[in-house]
């Protein structure tokens, strides 16, 4: 049996060398070593790819308009391991020039986070959670 897995998350970006230096500030990984037009960031279990809006809404289709709209209904996640670290990645992503939608604050479920849009208007959460736990590589895995 086949088991569907997310193995990498494109995001179209308009200024792929700024959107670059504001992921490897605000997460502070380094990109792999340069591809022509494209970013790739390894992260636990999945990799994050930056790649100009225009060139991959062509990829997808030559009908489809690179034009961004309002909420899309997507958000992407980054499950932090304490309070602590919600607080210091939300200090990177105001410095690095991101729009704080919702800052950090306690959540009605016991958890701790809040939202930031990137430089492209992609919504994250940064969040912890007591129900978190994390295997040896840091990627996120249900509690025992």
């Amino acid at each position: 049996m086949h088991i569907p897995r997310v193995t990498a998350l494109t995001l179209g970006v308009s200024d792929l060398a700024a959107a670059t230096v504001f992921y490897e500030t605000v997460f502070g990984v380094k990109r792999l070593p340069e591809h022509d037009g494209i970013t790739f960031f390894t992260l636990p279990g999945v990799w994050l790819m930056l790649y100009p809006l225009a060139a991959l809404a062509a990829d997808i289709s030559p009908d489809l308009s690179p034009q961004r709209g309002g909420f899309s209904g997507i958000t992407l996640a980054h499950n932090a391991r304490s309070r602590e670290e919600v607080l210091a990645i939300f200090d990177r992503v105001a410095t690095a020039g991101a729009r704080i939608v919702k800052p950090p604050h306690d959540t009605f479920w016991g958890g701790f986070g809040g939202y930031f849009a990137d430089l492209d208007g992609h919504y994250w959460e940064v969040v912890w959670g007591p129900m978190f736990a994390f295997d040896e590589a840091g990627g996120l895995r249900p509690e025992n």
